[in-house]
């Protein structure tokens, strides 16, 4: 194998691991008001003596928890898959970066504003405060789940390059009808694996609440992913990109089963591997480019052309067969520690209002 094509293969191998598990991340974040929301603060059947914060604030406080330890470690990805396109590709990063600098700088504040709802919301004990936070965290989430299908979607599809591998759209030239449907199936895609993730980790209602609401919106998540993955096949799909497509929708479709079924363990590893398999058609539909050019398939960016020199990649690939392993054996460590469920009764009900809030998402 060419050492381009297993940059290749590393490159789709790092941007499969961000979205299998930042987009449970993000599932999380953008149902934060839905499955925040108790069933007593709804009805108006609280006590503001024994119940300081409320089951509403508990309740997220759960969903949140369940992130904690882990949400900082999965944005790790997306960095790593940036800084391999950047050495292995260059022409490559060079373009898509320079092309799409605008989405691309909104999902980095919006990832940014996130991350700051995640650290600062604990540090006040005030619903006012914990509220503007929250909305952060919402904002942070929805923005990158649809911007990430709407780029993507965008360099399969593909984009106008000229001769000299320079992007010569603009911002309105991605916001296109097929682009645009990417963007609300990985939203989609992305709430359904954050509803399977919560019911996984966690018991009592909003367990309950997130396998129902997990089934609605996996139904409509499944044929915005069926229509999408027919349009781009039909463009330029191949025998593998078909049968990775016609796996992913049955896998899916299973995890909407055991989802029913109470088994939100097998639920949630079926949205797992249907992500994964959606990013593995993307690029089985790339390959051999990296970048088509909608305007000239001659001016196409390829894994050839795009490339950095032999030397460089070779060391590339000493480096990475030594440091993966050790990074997905800590990060499998992570999610091994903090797999026990969570409930609401974990939260206290009552807090000192001098004090900070005690629960800190890590």
């Amino acid at each position: 194998m060419e050492l381009t094509t297993f940059w290749f293969i590393i490159i789709g191998v790092l941007w499969t691991g961000y979205f299998v598990l930042e987009g449970f991340d993000f599932g999380v974040g953008m149902l934060l008001p839905v499955l925040g929301k108790g069933k007593a603060e709804a009805t108006g059947v609280t006590d503001p003596v024994t119940d300081h914060i409320g089951e509403n604030e508990r309740r997220r406080r759960v969903m949140l928890n369940t992130i904690g330890p882990v949400w900082d470690g999965n944005e790790v990805w997306v960095l790593t898959a940036g800084g391999a396109t950047f050495a292995a590709f260059p022409n490559w990063y060079a373009t898509l970066f320079s092309g799409a600098y605008l989405p691309l700088l909104l999902i980095l504040v919006a990832l940014i504003v996130r991350n700051m709802g995640f650290e600062y919301r604990h540090k006040r004990d005030s619903d006012g405060w914990r509220r503007g936070w929250d909305a952060a965290i919402v904002f942070g989430s929805f923005l990158p789940a649809i911007l990430w299908g709407v780029a993507l979607t965008n360099i399969v599809h593909g984009l106008p390059i000229n001769q000299d591998m320079e992007y010569t759209g603009n911002l309105l030239t991605m916001l296109n009808p097929v682009s645009l449907l990417g963007g609300v199936t990985t939203m989609l895609v992305f709430m359904t694996h954050g509803c399977f993730f919560v019911a996984l980790k966690t018991d009592g209602a909003i367990r309950h609440d997130a396998r129902a609401l997990g089934t609605k919106i996996g139904l409509a998540a499944a044929v915005a992913a069926v229509v999408l993955l027919l349009w781009l096949g039909i463009e330029g799909g191949s025998v593998w990109s078909w049968i990775t497509t016609v796996a992913l929708a049955v896998i899916f479709l299973a995890g909407l089963f055991f989802n029913m079924r109470g088994k939100e363990g097998l639920a949630f590893l079926c949205t797992f591997v249907a992500i994964a398999l959606f990013v593995l058609t993307y690029f089985l539909m790339l390959f051999p480019d990296v970048m088509p050019s909608s305007t000239n398939p001659a001016w196409s960016l390829t894994t050839t052309n795009a490339a950095s020199s032999h030397h460089t990649l070779v060391i590339m690939t000493w480096v990475a067969l030594i440091f993966t392993p050790i990074v997905l054996i800590y990060q499998s460590w992570t999610y091994w520690v903090f797999r026990k469920r969570i409930t609401t009764r974990h939260i206290p009900k009552a807090v000192d209002p001098s004090r900070p809030d005690p629960i800190k998402v890590h």
